[in-house]
């Protein structure tokens, strides 16, 4: 029977910055063009929250009933691991997801009902990056699915629904968040090149290889660094997020130097920490 440590670990919180930078970075620009509205600001975290969470737990259901999960180097999931059953991991992935489209509803009613497509195609996007009969993760668009739900559309609806407005800042702001998320789903998907092969998981970096998915994990980092030039122009203090290259130098390492495997997992978390500090930073040079 699983623990709760263990339904925590298959959260995998890990990958909980995704869903907080996005709405940190969206309010902070809707702070610069109009009063915040707190109440949908909070609604949208949470939102965020849950259908990263909901997503994860999918993500456990569908690739440990199709068995994709079996001799993994990362941390064991639930299905796969005989931790818990299919059906009960499949109940917490909807029930994150029912929240969030509750929640979800809740905003709509407060800001636009066009809201509510844009809540429909992220969980739509969460559940079949694993599920259903053609999932688009095991056909390498991850990546680019990844860059538009946890770049481009959280931001920009976060902006929206925070302050009624969407300025080109957070257009341009979303960029960067949207290709660290990215660099998280890389560097996973680096370390499981070898049983993704095996259970013909046809991931982005299983398509480029090993050294291009080395080589492509370290320009999503340096370009979302040199997007805060841009950034800088109408927001000057945004350049605070240099600071968080000082974060990224572990991981950098870890990668270029050919590290594999399980000696990965802690690049994984490295990058989520990448994440959150760009994040923190970058919102709050957007404020000031």
């Amino acid at each position: 029977m699983a623990t709760l440590q263990d339904w925590l670990a298959a959260s995998r919180w890990r990958t909980l910055p995704a869903a907080v930078v996005p709405v940190a970075v969206g309010v902070a620009v809707a702070h610069v063009y109009a009063a915040v509205h707190w109440l949908e600001a909070s609604l949208a975290l949470m939102v965020s929250l849950l259908i990263q969470i909901g997503t994860n737990y999918a993500n456990d259901y569908s690739d440990g009933i199709r068995g994709t999960d079996t001799g993994r180097v990362g941390p064991t999931r639930l299905v796969a691991g005989g931790l818990a059953s299919a059906k009960s991991v499949l109940a917490m992935a909807l029930s994150a997801f029912f929240l969030a489209g509750v929640l979800g509803l809740v905003v709509a009613a407060r800001t636009s009902w066009w809201i509510l497509l844009v809540g429909a195609a992220s969980i739509a996007a969460g559940w079949f990056y694993t599920g259903g009969k053609h999932p688009y993760g095991y056909a390498g668009y991850g990546e680019v699915f990844v860059f538009v739900f946890f770049g481009l559309v959280s931001v920009v609806g976060t902006t929206y629904v925070s302050s009624g407005h969407i300025p080109p800042l957070a257009y341009l702001a979303s960029v960067p968040v949207g290709l660290l998320t990215v660099a998280l789903l890389v560097i996973n998907n680096l370390r499981d090149i070898p049983t993704d092969l095996k259970s013909s998981k046809r991931t982005l970096a299983v398509k480029i290889g090993d050294a291009n998915t080395r080589r492509l994990y370290l320009a999503l980092i340096i370009v979302s660094f040199a997007l805060l030039i841009p950034i800088a122009v109408a927001r000057p203090v945004a350049l605070i997020a240099l600071i968080a290259a000082i974060v990224a130098r572990r991981p950098w390492q870890l990668v270029r130097n050919g590290t594999s495997g399980r000696d990965l997992i802690p690049a994984l978390a490295v990058t989520g920490a990448l994440m959150m500090s760009f994040g923190v930073l970058l919102a709050v040079g957007i404020v000031l």
